[in-house]
């Protein structure tokens, strides 16, 4: 269960389940044609299988590695009855799943591995980023941490004056300029304010502009030098923040982003009004790179500490549903 278990409590479950729903309702109605009348599992099985987990946008090559997987206990176990399908599945989707080490591993409510703990926060325009940043620094500040704020993306004035909207919302300090300005110098403003202040976290948006690779590099780059002028070590999270309702075309952004800088962990929003969250395990698996959170509706509450037991409970739970039907 690892680090967040204990911390994943029934009202989060029910966020998760209800964030889900369109995902799970459609894997689901596959899965379950997929062994209408089979009593083990063979290669009609298997190939229905595949089916229903590239259309939750799961991508092809994780599937493949999947079903690889499935067919290798299959092999060992010619009766594999089909009831057991279901929690060999959410074994082998766990396993493929890349785990933050235990020193990266962080929550709202538990201590931070830093102090100041800096996170920047990158994306292309409209995937939620800058709402994302809001969402956390309503949590981390519910959970008693001293929250700041920094507006480093600075190429769009409603970047600046949305990221303003939510510090008033949440009632935390934020550092700004006018549009246009370096945003390095804002990143080093941030940085300075927050060691002063003595914050716990400080979120930087930045520019969510999908330039050439070369000026996203140079651009994050000098960000990321002032920063470790004032904290060496900084920023200790790049956070990656992608739409998951995108299904495939997320990859693609973070082909992108993991080519530009060194991204260290994921935020996949907007699962709730999408039936490609299978996308989720896709990105985690092609990239090797932790999902930290991810999105499961409007509320500020629905920025949820990804857990990937849960997540794939949630997801896979044939019992589940029968329990609930």
């Amino acid at each position: 269960m690892g680090f967040f278990g204990k911390l994943f409590g029934k009202k989060e479950k029910e966020t998760l389940d209800q964030g889900l729903q369109k995902t799970k309702t459609g894997f689901l109605s596959r899965l379950t044609k997929a062994v209408a009348g089979k009593s083990t599992v063979d290669e009609e099985v298997l190939d229905n299988l595949e089916d229903a987990l590239v259309s939750a946008d799961v991508g092809i090559t994780t599937t493949v590695k999947i079903i690889e997987k499935i067919e290798a206990r299959v092999a060992k176990d010619k009766y594999l009855n089909t009831s057991e399908l279901n929690t060999i599945l959410q074994e082998e989707i766990e396993s493929i799943l890349a785990d933050a080490s235990e020193k990266d591993a962080y929550d709202f409510t538990a201590g931070l591995p830093a102090k100041p703990y800096v996170m920047l926060v990158v994306g292309v325009n409209g995937v939620g980023k800058t709402t994302t940043i809001g969402k956390l620094a309503y949590n981390f500040k519910k959970a008693g941490k001293s929250v700041l704020l920094g507006a480093a993306d600075t190429f769009r004035a409603a970047a600046v004056e949305q990221l303003t909207i939510w510090s008033e919302r949440v009632g935390v300090p934020i550092v700004k300029k006018e549009t246009g300005s370096d945003p390095a110098s804002v990143a080093f403003d941030t940085v300075t304010s927050g060691v002063a202040r003595g914050a716990d976290i400080i979120l930087i948006d930045t520019a969510g502009r999908l330039h050439n690779k070369t000026h996203l590099m140079e651009e994050l780059g000098k960000i990321k030098r002032v920063i470790q002028k004032v904290i060496p070590g900084a920023p200790h999270e790049v956070m990656l923040v992608l739409d998951g309702s995108t299904g495939q075309n997320a990859l693609e952004q973070a082909k992108q982003f993991t080519a530009a800088t060194d991204v260290t962990a994921l935020t996949i929003t907007k699962l709730d009004g999408t039936a490609k969250g299978g996308v989720v395990l896709s990105i985690a698996h092609q990239f090797r790179i932790p999902v930290k959170f991810i999105g499961v509706g409007e509320k500020m509450e629905d920025l949820l500490v990804f857990n990937k037991h849960e997540f794939v409970d949630s997801l896979f739970n044939l019992e589940q549903t029968a329990a609930n039907d």
